[in-house]
């Protein structure tokens, strides 16, 4: 007789699974919270944007556009890109797990780098895949180490380009020549997320490789640089065949009209764009200089974040760093879940919270008490 389980069961894989922890959010009470938890935008969302949004309130009994047809139009407008290849999703995670539940079977495997989004291995492992992590050289992905994981189960790489929680990335060339290396039935997902952040001549976020190859696809997000993380959008790039293929099983309306209408008036809004870059860019490079002049090493980063590296040492480690900020407001993300232990991440926030992070870790390093009263 076979026997009967007393209730539903998971398929192999899900059970696995550590739930996504997203960054904290509250401040302990009668203190001015500083978030520099989840990568948000100081600066928020185009005025434009927060106008089309507004407009939605008039409508809500009207289902949306279920072809997200005014943003793929954006979309492609501002980059230049084939409408027919643009698939819009419910964020860009939603993306990455729907070409997971596409591409890959029990038995598969895939591919990611060691601190790369977490959202990689749920995905992989959710799908009844087993996840391979590839070692990482200076916290950057090491496409050696990658092509060396690549076995005839293979069948995707997932590199987030720049990568969260360290904010490293990989040139062109590097880019290229993964995919070269890899076999034609395995699709290589190119997570791009913070690329309208990055400064650097030999950095592409996948665009061109993507229109040259059947085996690529690049996802970008409206979470980051555009400040819609409260709507949830996010877009791929694909060739026509994985467009098809996303879009039998995405839902039917999977982006609501107010998130429609914000990003696309929010991706046409390129002044607000690069007013955003600019305040980055130098935020970015103050405040990593003026943590390592307090002597923390601090990995370079092309995003909007920087991975703070503290010392094993008692009194003075990453845990206590964090109980100090979190005392004083300062709300930043433990990466232990990433296998940093001995680390945090930083978002580039707003003047006063740079300084007071500075300020802060200043006092935490030269003994300063944990109790802000």
């Amino acid at each position: 007789m076979v026997e009967v389980a007393r209730f539903p069961q998971p398929k192999p894989g899900v059970m696995d699974i550590a739930a996504y922890v997203p960054g904290r959010s509250k401040a302990p009470a009668g203190v001015k919270l500083h978030k520099l938890s989840s990568n948000e935008t100081p600066l928020g969302p185009s005025p434009l944007a927060r106008e089309a949004y507004a407009t939605i309130a008039a409508k809500l009994e009207d289902y949306p556009d279920g072809s997200s047809t005014q943003l793929r139009e954006a979309i492609a407008a501002i980059h230049g890109l084939n409408v027919a290849n643009i698939v819009c999703g419910n964020g860009s995670d939603e993306l990455l797990e729907l070409l997971a539940r596409i591409y890959l079977r029990e038995g598969d495997e895939a591919i990611y780098s060691q601190h790369g989004f977490l959202v990689y291995r749920i995905a992989t492992l959710a799908s009844g895949a087993t996840p391979v992590v590839a070692a990482e050289t200076d916290f950057t992905s090491d496409v050696d180490a990658m092509l060396a994981c690549v076995t005839d189960r293979t069948r995707m790489v997932f590199l987030a380009n720049p990568n969260n929680p360290t904010g490293t990335y990989l040139p062109i060339d590097e880019v290229r020549r993964l995919h070269a290396g890899l076999p034609s039935n395995v699709l290589l997902v190119l997570d791009a997320a913070y690329a309208e952040y990055v400064r650097r001549n030999d950095y592409e976020a996948g665009i061109e490789l993507v229109s040259s190859s059947s085996n690529v696809v690049m996802t970008r997000t409206f979470s980051k640089i555009h400040g819609l993380a409260a709507l949830r959008v996010g877009w791929a790039y694909c060739p026509e065949h994985v467009a098809d293929a996303l879009n039998r099983v995405r839902g039917p309306f999977n982006l609501n009209a107010a998130a429609l209408a914000a990003g696309a008036a929010a991706i046409r809004d390129r002044a607000h764009v690069e007013r955003s870059i600019a305040f980055n860019e130098h935020w970015l490079a103050w405040t990593s200089e003026e943590l390592r002049k307090l002597g923390l090493q601090v990995t370079p980063s092309v995003g909007n974040f920087i991975l703070i590296h503290f010392p094993p040492t008692p009194g003075k480690t990453a845990a206590e760093a964090d109980d100090f900020l979190m005392a004083r407001g300062f709300v930043v993300r433990n990466v232990r879940s990433y296998g940093l232990a001995d680390s945090l991440r930083m978002t580039i926030g707003t003047e006063e919270a740079n300084r007071g992070v500075v300020a802060a870790l200043a006092e935490f390093l030269s003994g300063g008490s944990s109790d802000a009263s």
